[in-house]
């Protein structure tokens, strides 16, 4: 009986086969080298949090339930979600097709935005508008908005309008303008598939049904008042703190005071004050400016004398915080 025996070169495949090693040659390496860059692909590298772009949708959104509890007498819920820099294409992909494509401008910012109404938000709000409860689910077909729906996407549009550069305006006034309608996703192109786009989502909320809508706006649109929108300076005292701060000084200008006004003043030794009795008279002298002062806080310097018969003081100038 023959017998085979394995090669060296057979034994030595089989260990590495084992070991899962592999034949095939090592992957090069970078070698640093410079590569090229592509200026017309227009990527943008995005890092951080927009603080006041935050606190500015969620003000529109507090906005936008009072202006569309106004335009339908219904109430509503909004909501608002996290803002996402992504490609456009990355944006466009992820819309529900058909959709409602508004392209807006924002004066005095240069480019083009969208704001897009998710088909079931149009047909849940004109359910509404009809006496309707959001029951009865209109089916996503591929046709055109009809002429009654187009009337109410305005009307939506012009409350959105309204609050949006509302929530804007103690940052930076913008005006919006709408520029014409889409469905086509093809023709709403407001950035290159590859340019980098900043969105938000807002839920909205109507007799139990929620719908979608999102703003898009191209980052190079935002970037010339990038740092406004990086600051963490803006916040909600941006607003609300004006109607606080117009309480805070009517409630102080009705607050009482002691104002107190020092005539004159006399130097006596403690073991004068032990020896005196009535009767004793303690020489002054009224110096010509007489210091005014509030809880103890010199605020003027004033002049003594009478007026109308009566003793008055007349103000000459008040102190500076340094003087006082």
């Amino acid at each position: 009986m023959s017998q085979d025996f394995l090669s060296q070169e057979e034994v030595d495949a089989l260990l590495k086969g084992v070991a899962g090693e592999s034949d095939e040659a090592p992957p090069e390496q970078d070698d640093g080298g410079v590569k090229s860059y592509d200026l017309g692909r227009q990527e943008r590298i995005v890092r951080g949090r927009m603080p006041t772009l935050e606190l500015i949708n969620e003000r529109f959104a507090r906005y936008l339930r009072i202006g569309l509890f106004s335009y339908m007498h219904r109430s509503t819920g909004v909501s608002v979600g996290p803002i996402k820099v992504q490609k456009y294409s990355e944006f466009i992909r992820n819309l529900v097709v058909p959709t409602n494509l508004n392209l807006i401008q924002a004066k005095p910012l240069r480019g083009t935005g969208l704001i897009v109404f998710d088909p079931n938000l149009v047909f849940l709000i004109v359910d509404n508008m009809f006496g309707g409860d959001g029951r009865f689910h209109t089916r996503v077909e591929g046709r055109d908005f009809t002429a009654t729906e187009q009337r109410i996407i305005q009307g939506i549009l012009g409350v959105v309008f309204e609050e949006y550069q509302k929530a804007w305006a103690p940052v930076y006034p913008l005006k919006f303008e709408y520029v014409r309608s889409e469905m086509n996703t093809q023709f709403a192109n407001i950035a290159t598939p590859s340019e980098v786009i900043v969105s938000v989502t807002f839920t909205i909320e109507l007799s139990g049904t929620t719908a979608e809508m999102h703003f898009c706006l191209p980052y190079s649109m935002v970037e010339p008042i990038r740092d406004v929108l990086y600051s963490t300076m803006h916040s909600e005292q941006a607003s609300s703190d004006k109607r606080w701060t117009g309480t805070l000084t009517r409630q102080l200008q009705t607050a009482e005071v002691e104002l107190v006004a020092t005539l004159g003043r006399a130097d006596v030794t403690f073991g004068d004050i032990v020896e005196m009795k009535v009767g004793d008279v303690i020489p002054i002298t009224i110096d010509p400016q007489v210091p005014m002062a509030v809880n103890g806080v010199p605020v003027a310097e004033c002049r003594y004398g009478m007026r109308n018969g009566q003793y008055a003081l007349r103000i000459e100038r008040f102190f500076a915080e340094e003087d006082a």
